[in-house]
C-alpha cells in the first residue's frame, strides 16, 4: 500500500475561492479581455456619435460608452452605455439593440480581431450607485460615525 500524496484527501476547491470582479465567485478578468475591451469601448464611442447611426432613437442621443465586458472566450461582448441625463434610456437601449448587428460590422472593418464578439447592451447603472452611496455617506447619522472618535483623541501623544 503507498502513502497519499500531499493533495490527496483534500477537499476539491473551485476555481475562485475568494470574492473577486463584480460578483461574487466570478473570476477577474483576463488582461486580454480588458485591454480587447477597451479597444471595443474606443470604437463603439467613435460610431455612437450623434448624426451617425439612422435609427430615429439613436439620430441625435448623446450616448457614453463607459465600460466594455467580453466573456472569456471573447465571443461575446456587453457594452454598459449611458444616455447624457439618462434620458430616454428605454428606448436608446432599443434602438442599439436594433444597431447591434450593424455597430459589429462597423467595428469589424475598425479593430483587428479574429472573431468579433456578438453585441449586447446594458443600462450603466453604476452612476446612479454612486449616487446612492454618496447620499448615504452624506447623512448625518452616517457623517458622525465615519469622523473621529472621542477615545482615539485619547491614545494620541502628546
Amino acid at each position: 500500500m503507498r502513502a497519499p500524496g500531499p493533495l490527496e484527501g483534500m477537499a476539491h476547491r473551485s476555481k475562485v475561492d475568494e470574492r473577486s470582479g463584480p460578483g461574487f465567485g466570478a473570476k477577474a478578468a483576463s488582461q486580454r479581455q480588458l485591454r480587447v475591451g477597451e479597444e471595443l469601448r474606443h470604437a463603439l464611442a467613435g460610431l455612437l456619435r450623434p448624426g451617425q447611426l439612422r435609427d430615429p432613437a439613436l439620430a441625435n442621443a448623446i450616448i457614453t460608452v463607459s465600460e466594455v465586458r467580453l466573456s472569456p472566450d471573447l465571443r461575446n461582448a456587453t457594452a454598459f452605455v449611458m444616455p447624457l441625463g439618462g434620458e430616454n434610456a428605454a428606448e436608446i437601449i432599443a434602438g442599439l439593440r436594433r444597431s447591434a448587428p450593424f455597430l459589429k460590422g462597423r467595428i469589424a472593418r475598425m479593430v483587428t480581431l479574429r472573431l468579433v464578439p456578438n453585441l449586447r447592451f446594458a443600462l450603466d447603472e453604476a452612476f446612479d450607485t454612486a449616487d446612492r452611496i454618496a447620499g448615504l455617506l452624506g447623512r448625518p447619522e452616517v457623517a458622525r460615525d465615519l469622523g473621529p472618535r472621542a477615545d482615539d483623541e485619547d491614545d494620541k501623544p502628546g
